[in-house]
């Protein structure tokens, strides 16, 4: 190989090179803001350091040094606080609160919410946290401490007995109340299965029940044997009103009585008779 071509493949080599290091800089300097969320650019450098007013939409941006861009969702979206791992990781997030009582207990709760997308670089501003953390920080507090806000204000039976729709709905008012002053729809708040109660509290919850249910079924056998002996009664009482008139009828009408005993005579007279007249008067 001559020097002149030689010289030509470093250039080509060199120029390639640069490229691809160019292209690699570029990559590691950009951020694709995704479909559903806006991207909030913090500035850490320079006199203009600080949060950007305008959220970016969602396409293709390139930052440059000492920038950096945060998403925040715009979608609605659902996230839980369960005893078990989910997609955001494998820590217990499981909500704790008790009753009026002080009895401790557990549950998971979920949340649906969205940003609006104006408000983002101001919750950005206000907070400093990415959603993930404000998730796991901040919301899941307000979603604690609402929940333990309403419980406190009832007993383990209210809530057992169907009253903890009541205590998540209250406790939804409060997060979303919050929430919404920072741009943040929360539009659902929910329970995730049952309540954990101590085990003792179930024990004893359902031998009540079964007590319930025990003094229902006699309650009811007994309202049946009363009824079947006022039926009875009432039975006994019309059969004797009834004799009671017939006889007054009788008694008005003795020729009925005369009726009756010649139809059911069979025309044969008593072998032997007294004084008296026979029992069917013959004229």
């Amino acid at each position: 190989m001559t020097p002149t071509a030689l010289r030509n493949v470093l250039v080509i080599t060199v120029g390639v090179l640069v490229l691809l290091m160019g292209g690699c800089q570029v990559l590691s300097h950009s951020t694709t803001v995704e479909p559903g969320n806006v991207g909030v650019k913090i500035k850490t450098l320079g006199s203009g350091a600080g949060v950007s007013n305008d959220a970016l939409p969602a396409r293709w941006y390139f930052r440059g040094i000492g920038e950096r861009i945060v998403q925040y969702p715009v979608i609605q979206r659902t996230y839980s606080y369960t005893r078990e791992k989910d997609e955001r990781g494998n820590e217990n997030e499981e909500i704790t609160f008790s009753d009026n009582t002080g009895l401790p207990m557990t549950a998971d709760v979920s949340v649906t919410m969205q940003v609006n997308p104006a408000s983002a670089p101001n919750l950005y501003q206000t907070y400093r946290l990415t959603f993930d953390q404000l998730l796991d920080g901040p919301i899941r507090n307000d979603v604690r401490s609402a929940v333990a806000a309403e419980a406190e204000k009832v007993g383990v039976e209210t809530l057992y007995s169907g009253g903890r729709q009541m205590v998540i709905q209250k406790a939804f008012a409060r997060v979303a109340g919050k929430w919404a002053k920072h741009g943040v729809t929360v539009s659902q708040m929910d329970w995730i299965g049952s309540i954990r109660y101590p085990t003792a509290v179930i024990d004893q919850m359902q031998r009540k029940t079964q007590l319930e249910q025990e003094a229902l079924a006699a309650k009811a056998l007994e309202a049946k044997e009363t009824a079947l002996a006022n039926a009875a009664v009432a039975k006994a009482k019309g059969e004797a009103e009834a004799i009671r008139i017939k006889g007054e009828a009788l008694r008005s009408n003795p020729q009925v009585l005369q009726q009756q005993a010649i139809e059911k005579w069979d025309g044969v007279l008593p072998k032997v008779t007294g004084a008296s007249t026979p029992f069917v008067k013959i004229d």
